[in-house]
């Protein structure tokens, strides 16, 4: 991809300069210098005195990483989802679903929280239904108390409410970690019980473990949850974003570790 020639055919097929698509894209040109430096994103040419330009193809690059930073993925975890992928068309069109349902529960609240200072200047009374629009924590209580019982929901909140925004946020990061290594997966045509696979999902084991007391962690339970990745789109969403096959990848490598008694 790269040529480093400076002849003005290699200009020719890069016609966005660094500074242009820095600016565009809201970065600084340093971070697009260190993008290509560690291979992340490489300039398509570069010509006399270093100038970096980029290609279509590297643009379309660059809003990848800029979307899978925006859901909190290291560096490292964005390359290995990228390098992985094939089509970008298939990857940015699993993003785009991911982004609309986030757009959808984010106009909620808005709408939400609009009523509220309305209201609120008013002097109108609150109304629950209206107030909490798109902030429901609860939709999977009874599905989750017909699985696992009727404790299980109630220890689960308990439990995710006594954690700071910081802890919050590193449980939700390590999820998208565990997304992008089972999309790395799924590309390398490695199994699910090879070394990779099974790291993968003793990653997985451990971030459940997190909310879930290890001894109520069983393989059974491993195995049912490993199949909700594949079989309710809802899971499989947040997983697949990362990747074609991340869900099934990781589903299959639960289950060669479970296989092995956990």
């Amino acid at each position: 991809m790269r040529d480093s020639t400076g002849s003005a055919d290699a200009a020719a097929k890069a016609p966005h300069g660094i500074a242009d698509v820095a600016r565009s894209a809201g970065v600084s040109s340093r971070t697009l210098r260190h993008y290509d430096a560690i291979g992340l994103l490489p300039a398509t040419a570069v010509g006399d005195g270093g100038l970096r330009r980029y290609d279509d193809r590297a643009l379309v690059r660059l809003q990848r990483i800029l979307l899978l930073r925006g859901l909190g993925l290291g560096l490292p975890e964005i390359r290995r989802v990228l390098d992985g992928e094939q089509d970008d068309v298939t990857a940015l069109t699993a993003h785009v679903a991911w982004l609309e349902r986030e757009r959808d529960r984010i106009a909620r609240q808005l709408a939400a929280v609009r009523t509220t200072i309305t209201r609120i200047e008013e002097g109108a009374d609150m109304n629950t239904t209206d107030t909490f629009d798109g902030f429901d924590q609860t939709k999977y209580k009874q599905e989750v108390a017909e699985r696992w019982g009727a404790d299980a929901w109630e220890s689960g909140a308990r439990w995710w409410e006594s954690k700071d925004p910081a802890a919050k946020e590193a449980f939700q990061a390590e999820q998208r970690a565990i997304a992008a290594e089972a999309a790395a997966l799924a590309a390398s045509g490695d199994g699910p019980a090879s070394d990779a696979g099974l790291a993968l999902a003793r990653r997985q084991f451990a971030w459940l473990a997190e909310a879930t007391p290890p001894a109520e962690l069983t393989a059974d339970r491993f195995r049912t949850l490993a199949d909700m990745y594949v079989q309710d789109e809802r899971f499989t969403h947040a997983y697949e974003w990362a990747g074609a096959g991340a869900a099934r990848a990781l589903r299959d490598a639960m289950h060669a570790l479970a296989d092995r008694g956990l």
